[in-house]
């Protein structure tokens, strides 16, 4: 009988000791999953009543309004981006190397700040209507026409003019992959380039462009909130904390989850159908078509026009109104704001980059083929919005707090343990949306480090430890680098998440640019709005480099 426990012992000791990388690796994807597997089980709760209530009221609302504006953010994203990458990759003309990258420059600016900007300068009291009323001496509102810019039209122009670069991005590289080959041919049988080879063969990159865009679109919450668009997440965010429903909410939220995992889809099975040639034999500057100044012009013109619409007009108001902003108190406010946003950014960028380099290193030297699969679905968290993550962390925090504390009552210890409204909270729903990109970064430069490294190490007498410190830990530095700058930048930006989970009198730069923006005091926000798209620049001017040297 001893010795059958010995043997179980010894076995489950071997299993810890052999398998503990993989054990920790499936804690962790486990609790980086635990907010979507929170928000299926609340939502078993009874809500009949309110959801009766909601289906003569407001739920047709929800799906037509997200579903138009998914339709008209990813229609236009397309015409745009699409258009801009061929006219970059196909046509010399002026200044076309600024331009490429100047295209990126949207991405920047976060969808919410642009709409805070435009209904500043398109509303009744704006520069725009302003200006028409006194050139053509109209009195009132009444005199002439103009779009409401709090509408879903105007979300739909906000949102395609922001998250264009996407699928410009994606559609300029398949572009340039594309063999020179196919091109020539086709110019010999007197075919059209554009719609005979470059749009057949970018086909799965487009698609995966335009997915990322609808991905963003339903996840948007500052836009649709401050146009009054009510949309699924808006719905999500009022059933919680209009309605304090939290089963309703989650409900909601699941109605959400079937357009993100169908997007989730067509963008993977776009990514598997994606081919990656070798173009070096031929340089695609070989198609580049020289046109006349007149044409170079024209082409520059349409180029400009969505750096104007996304970049240069929102940040050129935030400008002009920070001036009526500078002095020193507003600026020991800001300094204060922006140490917040910096110091929890930071932290959670720290963690997603032990986590993603502890997965990493799993999936690299454990050789579990599970692993590949356990970090892909780690990531699916940056495919949902903000409010169902903050939405299924609040319950999963709750039960984790609620545990601890009853375990403790047990021996009559009352630690009092509060994680809802902390720091904790705040951060361990960051690190469960934003893993994906830091893991992204650091996984594609691991890949790129031969597995014989460690073995080297391991025969020169150093231990896996060892060899993980001093080997491999230096050559991925630059992929480090970038997981910390993206996922720095991604929380700098975030707005839901923030709002609803921040401990109690704890502002970042984002809740203080929508708390005075809601206000319709955009003036008083500006000098943050305008900190928001500088650390956004960031990755912009890093992707931009890495284009120039051809590493992308």
């Amino acid at each position: 009988m001893i010795s059958l426990f010995q043997k179980i012992i010894s076995k489950i000791n071997y299993f810890f000791i052999n398998y503990k990388l993989r054990l920790i690796s499936t804690l962790i994807v486990f609790l980086l999953l635990s907010p979507i597997i929170s928000i299926i089980f609340v939502a078993n709760e009874n809500t009949a009543e309110l959801w009766a209530h909601l289906l003569e009221t407001r739920f047709s609302s929800y799906i037509y309004n997200t579903i138009i504006l998914m339709i008209g953010v990813g229609t236009s994203s397309i015409i745009i981006g699409v258009t801009l990458a061929w006219l970059v990759c196909r046509y010399d003309f002026f200044m076309s190397k600024v331009i490429e990258w100047c295209l990126l420059l949207p991405l920047a600016m976060p969808a919410y700040i642009v709409a805070y900007c435009y209904t500043d300068f398109f509303e009744y009291s704006g520069t725009i209507q302003s200006t028409l009323r006194i050139i053509f001496n109209w009195n009132s509102a009444s005199d002439y026409y103009f779009p409401e810019i709090r509408s879903l039209g105007g979300a739909i122009f906000v949102m395609s003019f922001v998250l264009y670069p996407y699928v410009y991005f994606i559609s300029k590289i398949a572009f340039k992959s594309t063999p020179v080959s196919l091109f020539e041919i086709a110019e010999i049988h007197g075919k059209n380039l554009f719609l005979w080879v470059a749009i057949p063969l970018a086909r799965p990159a487009i698609i995966a462009g335009v997915s990322l865009v609808l991905m963003e679109t339903i996840s948007d919450f500052g836009t649709v909130e401050f146009f009054a668009v009510e949309t699924i997440t808006l719905g999500i965010f009022n059933l919680w904390l209009g309605m304090n429903n939290l089963g309703a909410a989650s409900q909601l939220a699941l109605v959400a989850f079937t357009f993100i995992i169908i997007l989730l889809g067509i963008e993977l099975s776009a990514r598997k159908k994606q081919k990656f040639n070798d173009t070096k034999i031929k340089s695609f500057n070989t198609i580049i078509k020289k046109v006349t100044p007149l044409k170079s012009l024209l082409i520059f013109g349409i180029c400009l026009i969505p750096i104007i619409f996304g970049f240069l007009i929102p940040i050129s108001i935030l400008f002009i109104n920070s001036l009526s902003y500078l002095d020193s108190e507003n600026w020991s406010n800001l300094i204060s704001i922006a140490y917040n946003s910096f110091f929890i950014s930071s932290i959670a960028a720290l963690a997603m980059i032990l986590i993603s380099i502890f997965i990493a290193i799993s999936i690299k030297f454990d050789g579990f083929k599970g692993f590949t699969f356990l970090s892909t679905i780690a990531g699916v968290g940056y495919a949902f919005p903000g409010t169902i993550l903050a939405l299924g962390t609040l319950f999963f925090i709750t039960i984790i707090q609620d545990s601890v504390n009853n375990f403790f009552n047990i021996f009559g210890v009352d630690i009092n343990l509060v994680l809802i409204g902390s720091y904790t909270a705040l951060i361990f729903a960051y690190v469960s949306r934003f893993n994906a990109v830091a893991f992204g970064a650091i996984n594609s430069g691991i890949n790129r480090i031969p597995p014989n490294m460690i073995e080297a190490s391991q025969t020169l007498g150093h231990s896996f430890i060892f060899s993980i410190k001093n080997v491999i830990l230096p050559l991925l530095r630059p992929s480090i680098i970038t997981a910390a700058i993206l996922s720095f930048v991604d929380i700098i930006k975030e707005l839901p998440i923030t709002l609803l989970l921040r401990p109690f009198n704890f502002e970042t730069l984002a809740t203080f640019v929508y708390q005075y923006a809601n206000d319709e005091m955009l003036e008083k926000s500006s000098i943050a709005a305008i900190l928001i798209v500088l650390i956004g620049l960031v990755p912009i001017l890093i992707m931009s480099k890495a284009i120039n040297k051809k590493l992308i």
